[in-house]
């Protein structure tokens, strides 16, 4: 594993060939805002050191801090020591254990009972970070740029998980590319942001995580998930507020008609962003609506206000390649260039329009369409409040994958639904299996996993 080096915390910052700080800034700067107490840098940086000596020796650990700044202090331990955070696409006993079957000589690092497993059969190789986290005097611990510091794993929304490793060097030039595309102010106050995301998540873990750290962005520790929580977080820290959060919980935020604090900006991810509801919230919480583009394999790589604009601009130094069966990503944060599924039309003006994946693109009867445009049509059926379109993998007698969709709708029957629809779509791309259920099994950041998704459609 990567050896580590430090340098003296106040002062100027040693330097070593290929490695760079941990956190940088000044050493009172705020890093996180713990109720209402700030956290500085230099309190931080002890806790960093006060951790990473209790660490196991080993090479990979699973962070499952439920508290963002605790999760903060285990990343950067867990980096100190040389080591590499493994995060699962959720926190479920059964996501843990894939991901440690491949990484046997890992450990968990949680600051609660993990996953609600069972007392009988804890987590193996389980470590508590206390309560009241140790502190020890050193100086700044320094990290190779190179050295793998996270493999984060995708969702599982089309298909099996799959590892990504990130080096250090990725995560800090992507760190910066964010903050300068996010509209925070320059007038010198302080930018502090909320989110409803997980850190264990790779946009969690871009917008509250590597901000505080590079961005010299302070984060609210808590992770609210119903409007008054988001409310309440919001209103317990001052500056410029920057809501990071997802499409879920900024339509329940709409539709409870909660009033918010005063907001530098809302960023949001994970899912496409109805242009009618990003036009929405900026009306009502007066402010920009900032929607990013991006995946575990890329991180964040582009950018839109989703109300006034289609095309997305890519972060400085992006480059992309259509082809056939998706999109070539070329950027200073990528060791090599990824292939998305993603398909996108270029514009002269160097942005570009998504148009849909290639994964999401059907043929039947040799006509075609998109599940994301089958599923926008059924979201827009009166009464239907929540939906997924999706191509099953079993073929009918005549070899053709049928069409099925599972939906939320209290006030509508399965027949009203399928007759709405009749009126906008081809026959051939009409559901043939359609399931009403009580609610999406969506997950933290409120992707559908398709195997949650087969299973509603088999009644499991």
């Amino acid at each position: 594993m990567s050896a580590i080096f430090d340098s003296p915390i106040s002062g100027a910052v040693r330097t070593v060939s290929n490695t760079t700080p941990v956190a940088s800034g000044a050493p009172e700067r705020t890093v996180a805002l713990l109720g209402g107490e700030a956290v500085p840098l230099a309190r931080f940086l002890a806790e960093v050191r006060g951790l990473a000596a209790q660490l196991p020796d080993r090479p990979y650990a699973v962070n499952l801090c439920e508290d963002r700044y605790r999760f903060l202090v285990a990343f950067c331990a867990v980096a100190a020591r040389g080591q590499t955070t493994l995060l699962p696409p959720s926190r479920t006993r059964g996501a843990i254990e894939d991901v440690r079957a491949h990484h046997p000589d890992s450990y968990c690092l949680g600051d609660a009972d993990p996953c609600d497993c069972d007392p009988l059969a804890p987590l193996p190789h389980f470590v508590r970070v206390p309560a009241e986290l140790p502190q020890a005097p050193g100086a700044t611990p320094l990290i190779h740029d190179d050295h793998i510091v996270a493999i984060g794993y995708t969702s599982g929304s089309t298909g099996v998980p799959k590892a990504n490793a990130k080096r250090w060097q990725d995560f800090r030039l992507g760190a910066l590319q964010n903050r300068a595309a996010l509209p925070l102010p320059v007038d010198g106050r302080a930018s502090v942001v909320v989110a409803t995301v997980p850190p264990q998540h790779m946009y969690g873990m871009e917008m509250s995580v590597l901000l505080p750290l590079l961005g010299h962005v302070a984060v609210h520790r808590g992770r609210p998930f119903f409007p008054d929580d988001v409310v309440a977080a919001l209103a317990s820290v001052e500056g410029a507020r920057v809501l990071v959060t997802t499409p879920v919980h900024l339509r329940a935020l709409l539709d409870a008609g909660v009033a918010l604090p005063p907001l530098a900006a809302i960023v949001s991810a994970t899912a496409p962003l109805d242009d009618g509801m990003a036009r929405e919230a900026e009306a009502r919480f007066d402010c920009e609506v900032r929607e990013v583009f991006g995946s575990t394999e890329t991180c964040i790589i582009a950018h839109r206000r989703t109300a006034i604009e289609t095309a997305w601009t890519p972060l400085p130094g992006v480059r992309l390649q259509p082809q056939p069966d998706g999109t070539a990503v070329e950027a200073a944060h990528l060791e090599t260039p990824v292939v998305l599924a993603d398909l996108v039309e270029l514009c002269a003006d160097g942005r570009f329009v998504l148009r849909g994946r290639h994964a999401d693109m059907l043929e039947i009867a040799g006509k075609r369409a998109s599940l994301g445009d089958l599923t926008r049509r059924l979201l827009a059926v009166p009464g239907v409040t929540d939906g997924a379109v999706l191509q099953l993998d079993e073929a009918d007698g005549r070899g053709i994958r049928r069409i099925a969709a599972v939906v939320v709708a209290p006030d509508q029957d399965e027949t009203a639904i399928l007759a709405a629809l009749r009126s906008s779509l081809d026959p051939v791309f009409l559901p043939r299996r359609l399931r009403r259920v009580d609610a999406l099994p969506r997950n933290e950041t409120g992707k559908l996993p398709r195997q949650a998704l087969l299973a509603l459609l088999r009644g499991d």
